[in-house]
């Protein structure tokens, strides 16, 4: 598994334009609840429960199970990173699992809606930056893209100045 700093730097080359990592400061969040929202209505697992003495199973979403696997990743990356993935995640869960709760139209546009316009946001960012998204040599790429937004935040902040240094060292600064 390579390393959280090379993973980042990865993904930043291909996201040197600032107006492309402005971009995807709202559609990968975008993109992310749609996936909560809509997977959050497929259950793989029922996992079987007793509340109140009865016995009964406990659905589990497919989202649910994204958002575990996909935070074990990141915790195994950086546990800092890791753990700030981890409740950003169970929030966008947690959204997905309210829009959901809604009405079957109203929960399939929403979540339809923010994954296409989430995506729309990308395209445009990557039309500024003049290069294809890193998934496309990379299907890694999917998954670095949250932490890459959320690692560019903290960097905004100040937080974390070595990995930033590392990164603008092997991608390049932000132009």
């Amino acid at each position: 598994m390579k390393t959280l700093q090379a993973q980042l730097s990865q993904y930043a080359s291909y996201h040197r334009d600032r107006r492309n990592v402005w971009t995807h400061f709202i559609g990968i969040p975008m993109i992310v609840l749609a996936l909560t929202t809509l997977l959050s209505q497929l259950s793989l697992v029922g996992l079987p429960v007793t509340l109140h003495g009865q016995p009964g199973l406990l659905q589990v979403s497919v989202a649910t199970i994204l958002v575990l696997l996909a935070s074990i990743y990141y915790l195994a990356l950086d546990v800092r990173y890791g753990l700030a993935m981890l409740l950003l995640l169970i929030l966008a869960g947690a959204a997905g699992e309210q829009i959901m709760a809604r009405s079957g139209p109203l929960w399939w546009a929403s979540g339809l809606g923010l994954f296409v316009v989430g995506w729309i946001f990308q395209f445009i960012g990557h039309y500024f930056e003049g290069r294809k998204p890193a998934f496309v040599d990379d299907m890694v790429g999917l998954l670095i893209g949250p932490l890459f937004i959320v690692a560019e935040a903290g960097f905004l902040l100040g937080l974390r100045r070595e990995v930033e240094s590392h990164v603008v060292a092997t991608a390049g600064a932000l132009r």
